[in-house]
């Protein structure tokens, strides 16, 4: 398969662990290490005084971010996670009650809880079934959903699915939406870093993601995407110094919302965590999502090939639908035994459901994978 493309010397944690749990907490790389801890020299010897430089740095991490994403820079605003980008939306939109919005079931919490706490405001929250245990998502699923009542007011999903690793056909969703006028949202944490995406082409209107999952980021950053032309559609939650155009005028107290997604962000950034988020996107950049989706894609090849011939049932679709995401189950073993017990053997995966779920990134090797499924079949042999 070659060497990865990420640099393995850039990954300290190779030295522990054979990690492939990207989908859960990532490693960060030296570079974002870096990062941080140039941010917090330069203020313990400068304070207040090296904030500027730093915050114009921060508008260079927006552009890549954008770059990342497909998107104009001035759509992006810097958030603390998922979560929070999830909430701006559900939360700032004008709903009547009536509204319906769609969704599908089986998405991470945080995903489908906002939309769930609209209903104590009237609005109609249905749900797509996922289709067998692969929880695929076709295009089907939606339309069918999507035209079995009054059109939506908006769809919500995941770009991947967390679980099983289902990537949506993004795109058609969104044509689908514009046919009957809906917005479209989209969850994209489980793929953007690792996966190329063009928001914009696709025509998605909101999209969110933070970087501690395939951004090889800082925890507690994250990025929102609104449409410009879907921006006034949004109430702006935490309004602030930071959210007007105005925001050195501090004798104008009139609002007038900044002309970007920067209305959206309130008040100071978190300048340690954009700054080490820049630094591994650079990586990502330098490296190019095109040639890391490719080795990534070649690794859960790998997984699901050579799990499925120790005897095991592979739950993620390698189809279309695939992603960098591979659940693997195997009959009467229980998955949370083998779990720990890969993990004392310094494999670094998660149980999922019933499943345990792998998720490689760009520095891992074949030689780590190979090593991961014979220590697999040693243990399913001994499995009590």
């Amino acid at each position: 398969m070659g060497d990865p493309p990420l640099p393995r010397d850039q990954f300290p944690v190779t030295a522990r662990w054979a990690f492939f749990n990207h989908a859960g907490v990532a490693p960060i790389p030296r570079v974002t290490g870096d990062a941080v801890r140039r941010w917090a020299e330069e203020t313990l010897l400068d304070g207040g005084l090296a904030s500027t430089p730093q915050e114009a740095e921060a508008e260079d991490v927006r552009a890549a971010a954008a770059r990342l994403m497909g998107v104009p820079a001035a759509d992006v605003a810097f958030v603390k996670n998922t979560t929070e980008g999830l909430g701006f939306v559900a939360n700032g939109i004008d709903w009547a009650p009536g509204d319906r919005v769609v969704v599908p079931d089986g998405e991470f919490p945080s995903t489908i809880y906002p939309w769930l706490a609209l209903e104590g405001r009237g609005v109609v929250v249905d749900r797509v079934a996922p289709v067998g245990d692969t929880a695929a998502l076709p295009v089907e699923a939606f339309a069918e959903r999507i035209s079995g009542g009054p059109p939506p007011r908006l769809v919500a999903l995941s770009w991947v699915q967390f679980a099983r690793g289902w990537r949506s056909d993004v795109a058609a969703i969104a044509r689908l939406c514009r046919e009957v006028g809906a917005l479209v949202c989209v969850d994209v944490i489980q793929g953007l870093g690792v996966i190329p995406c063009d928001l914009d082409a696709w025509g998605v209107d909101f999209a969110m993601a933070d970087a501690h999952k395939w951004l090889l980021g800082p925890s507690g950053c994250g990025v929102l995407y609104v449409r410009g032309e879907r921006r006034d559609l949004l109430r702006p939650l935490e309004p602030g110094w930071n959210s007007v155009a105005h925001r050195e005028e501090w004798d104008n107290l009139e609002v007038v919302w900044d002309d970007s997604a920067r209305r959206f962000e309130g008040g100071t950034l978190n300048l340690p965590g954009i700054m080490g988020l820049g630094a591994s996107i650079a990586l990502l950049e330098e490296t190019g999502i095109d040639e890391i989706w490719a080795h990534v894609d070649a690794l859960c090849g790998q997984v699901a090939d050579g799990a499925a011939a120790l005897g095991a049932e592979v739950l993620s679709d390698r189809g279309d639908g695939r992603s960098s995401i591979v659940s693997i189950r195997f009959e009467g073993v229980r998955n949370r035994w083998l779990w720990e017990q890969l993990e004392q053997r310094g494999f670094a995966v998660v149980p999922r459901g019933r499943a345990l779920r792998v998720s490689p990134h760009g520095y891992n090797s074949d030689e780590e994978v190979d090593r991961f499924l014979a220590t697999v079949a040693e243990l399913v042999r001994a499995a009590p």
